[in-house]
């Protein structure tokens, strides 16, 4: 921590938001290829499992990255211990408490951004390690609580040997989205696109929109990786 620290705190942070320089939103690639990725955000009003929509991947046979936030797991640790076993599904960092990452504090949709490298590290690592005892590997890709991050934590991320990873299609907008919003979307996927919904609010549509486009994305020739 001390090595990362004497690193960068004497930097300034230049970008925040979304899409920040070193921040994969996209697969480099012209095949038509398409990631989905499902968060699953924990805490109070997140911690659920879209059983439904899991149910339909495994049968569809579909791979899908669950980046999963340390919350989430502990409140679903049999889920996710099962979810690491299936080949279909790659296990991923969503942090360890969901916060926007930033050095300095800031923060997005009313949430409170970490305040320091300390801060930044303890996010990343902290759930990479709770990842690894859990699955047995060591997760590659990092999401943010709220997908926000500065061009400072970026650095920090990959000294921590992970790649910080958003989107180009917002799926399901936090599983507010209708079915027909998440099918409008998600037809907007392009060679590479990577496809952000979330596997943690049953309530929501996600399940019945992913059911209704995965067809239509399929028969216009794409594969999901």
């Amino acid at each position: 921590k001390d090595e990362i620290k004497n690193k960068y705190e004497s930097l300034k942070q230049n970008q925040w938001g979304e899409n920040v320089d070193g921040v994969i939103s996209k697969i480099d690639t012209e095949d038509r290829v398409i990631a989905l990725t499902l968060d699953a955000c924990g805490g109070e009003y997140g911690s659920s499992y879209d059983k439904k929509l899991i149910d339909y991947l495994i049968k569809e046979e579909i791979p899908a990255t669950l980046f999963l936030n340390a919350r989430w797991i502990d409140s679903n640790i049999e889920i996710a211990k099962l979810l690491s076993q299936n080949d279909l599904f790659e296990i991923e960092n969503h942090g360890y408490s969901h916060k926007p990452l930033s050095t300095n504090g800031k923060s997005a949709y009313n949430i409170d951004g970490t305040s320091s490298i300390d801060e930044v590290i303890d996010e990343v690592y902290l759930n990479q390690q709770k990842i690894e005892e859990l699955t047995g590997r060591k997760s590659k890709y990092f999401r943010s609580g709220t997908a926000y991050y500065d061009d400072i934590a970026v650095m920090v991320i990959n000294d921590l040997e992970e790649k910080p990873v958003n989107f180009d299609i917002v799926g399901d907008a936090g599983a507010t989205f209708s079915v027909e919003q998440i099918y409008n979307e998600s037809l907007k996927a392009k060679p590479g696109s990577i496809m952000i919904f979330h596997m943690n609010q049953p309530n929501g549509s996600t399940a019945e929109g992913i059911m209704k486009v995965i067809p239509v994305l399929k028969e216009k020739g794409f594969k999901f990786v």
